[in-house]
């Protein structure tokens, strides 16, 4: 139900969000990456940048567990995100307010604290407003 351009959108909405340069998608807030396009490697093959798959910080493993437990057909893991506080989100199956609910999330957790007062308190149940 969302894409790539829901992603952009959502994302640039945020307060001091820069996209890096990248064959997907990448968003950083603080020189902190956020969300990001899945990166995909397969053995022998070379990697493939998957705009339909999400890589969102979700702050500690905790959260991870509980995502991945939770809801295992929005969020996957591969063992190379083994020990990060990473999670993949297929975004053909999440809502747009959902989505929203987790870049914002992803968002708040890498943003400094004297950034974080920058988001618009409704921003929470919201789409963010474009404040940059």
């Amino acid at each position: 139900m969302a894409d790539a351009d829901d992603v952009r959108r959502l994302a640039l909405a945020l307060p001091h969000v820069v996209e890096i340069d990248s064959e997907g998608f990448d968003f950083r807030v603080a020189d902190k990456g956020f969300v990001w396009s899945y990166p995909e490697r397969a053995p022998g093959r070379p990697r493939v940048i998957r705009t339909d798959i999400a890589v969102l910080y979700v702050g500690d493993e905790a959260e991870k567990q509980a995502l991945l437990l939770g809801e295992p057909e929005l969020f996957f893991t591969t063992p190379a995100y083994d020990g990060a506080p990473l999670v993949m989100l297929r975004l053909e199956r999440v809502d747009v307010d959902r989505l929203t609910e987790l870049v914002t999330d992803a968002w708040r957790m890498r943003a400094p604290d004297s950034l974080v007062g920058d988001l618009d308190p409704d921003e929470d149940s919201a789409e963010p407003s474009a404040i940059a």
